[in-house]
């Protein structure tokens, strides 16, 4: 049943995601950064460039969704009580939007995982031949591997909590 409580709730929760999304980007930042400057062996190099590109995605990411989550919240609490039609012509298609864009981030975080997996795997079989590039595959296939993992946890987070909000809007949109 969708409350205004619920919906503080899942509005705080995504800020929280956001920040959250925005700290780890920071992070892989900082770390890329001393992987290019202070730690220039292959290894680190090609850890560094996904942490890079996904690290400026996950703070592009994290502070939309952190900047935007109050003013949603506010509105759609404001909504729940005088304009109830509002919620059912666009905080409806917005969360059900919302929640099969992220089904299409869990895609491609596994594919980013399996590539991850792929490389690190490849550069197992090919171990016996020690090729110039080897160390870069493997860094890169670890910073995937990782950097898919804590995507993947947060997003599949943000699914779950999304598709509960997108039920009880349903829900209530039954309802009136």
């Amino acid at each position: 049943m969708l409350t205004k409580a619920g919906i503080e709730q899942y509005f705080i929760a995504e800020r929280n995601a956001g920040m959250l999304l925005l700290i780890i980007g920071i992070a892989a930042m900082v770390i890329a950064v001393i992987f290019f400057i202070f730690l220039k062996t292959p290894l680190y190099k090609g850890a560094a460039w996904p942490l890079v590109i996904l690290g400026v995605v996950q703070m592009a990411t994290g502070y939309s969704i952190y900047v935007k989550s109050d003013k949603q919240r506010i509105d759609v609490v404001y909504a729940y009580d005088m304009n109830p039609g509002k919620l059912k012509a666009e905080e409806l298609p917005r969360i059900e939007k919302a929640v099969k864009g992220i089904t299409v981030f869990l895609a491609l975080e596994f594919i980013l995982l399996a590539a991850g997996v792929v490389l690190l795997w490849t550069n197992r079989l090919f171990f016996v031949n020690i090729q110039i590039g080897s160390a870069f595959r493997t860094g890169t296939g670890i910073a995937l591997i990782i950097q898919a993992l804590l995507l993947s946890g947060i997003d599949y987070s943000a699914y779950k909590r999304g598709s509960a909000y997108r039920e009880q809007l349903r829900q209530f949109v039954a309802k009136k």
